[in-house]
């Protein structure tokens, strides 16, 4: 197989899961590692990807890159819908409890079908997020009680962050908390590019009795500047695609369920 046929195939791969490994395209292209290596390193000269522990991502995908709340709505919409129906199927005919919300555009999709799920489960559900837009979604929702933390906002995820969100959240045990990641990975756990989001994300994740974490296929694999949470905090990941080998045996290993939408 010619080069440029290998540098085909691996930037297919890289526009369909957000992240190629060595090993995978070894395999798949049955050439060696070496081989691969230096492919990704020619690519990575060309300007296609960036190269990272064991493999690449596509070259826009960097550790700080952030997109605004408005544009993260429009982008991979149907998978994002998607995963919001699946997650919403652990509200249980009858439930009672405690949701707490993370911010991002998946969770507010979650947030914008609680009402009807209430409606067709009678649950009744104490709610709680320091995101603007998920406390929209929430604000009119039958069924639901909703309280809004506070904090400094945000402009570009519309959510509460800084000291005084995180000492509210030290103070909350919810029983599920649906939560927002930039990327997951076998070996860095959840990840987003702003330190204060972070220590916002990981306490929420402290205080959760079962964590839900809410990330579609271009989020696997994905390294940003800050973990927030190992894999082993992890109790649902409901996602759109199958991860990687290396997520899905740190997923078993964590006793973690993957829900597929």
């Amino acid at each position: 197989m010619y080069a440029t046929e290998r540098h085909a195939h691996i930037t297919r791969n890289l526009s369909a899961r957000g992240r190629v490994t060595v090993v995978d395209l070894a395999r798949d292209l049955k050439v060696t590692t070496e081989t691969i290596r230096r492919d990704l390193d020619a690519m990575e000269e060309q300007g296609v990807l960036r190269r990272v522990h064991g493999g690449a991502v596509p070259a826009r995908v960097g550790s700080t890159a952030e997109v605004s709340i408005a544009e993260r709505t429009s982008v991979n919409a149907g998978a994002k819908d998607a995963i919001a129906r699946r997650a919403v199927d652990v509200i249980t005919r009858g439930w009672r409890g405690s949701i707490l919300f993370d911010a991002g555009s998946t969770a507010a999709a979650v947030a914008r079908l609680i009402g009807d799920r209430v409606a067709q489960t009678g649950a009744r559900i104490d709610a709680v997020t320091h995101a603007v837009p998920v406390a929209h979604a929430l604000s009119t929702a039958p069924g639901v009680e909703l309280t809004l933390l506070g904090g400094q906002v945000r402009g570009i995820t519309a959510a509460a962050v800084g000291p005084a969100t995180v000492d509210s959240l030290r103070a909350l045990r919810p029983d599920l908390a649906f939560v927002g990641t930039n990327g997951i990975s076998a070996d860095f756990g959840l990840s987003t590019p702003d330190p204060a989001e972070a220590a916002v994300k990981a306490a929420i994740v402290r205080s959760a009795r079962r964590v839900i974490v809410l990330a579609d296929a271009d989020k696997m694999g994905v390294e940003s500047l800050v973990s927030f949470a190992d894999v082993a905090d992890i109790d649902v990941l409901v996602t759109d695609a199958p991860p990687s080998a290396e997520l899905a045996s740190a997923l078993a290993a964590a006793d973690a369920e993957v829900w597929l939408a």
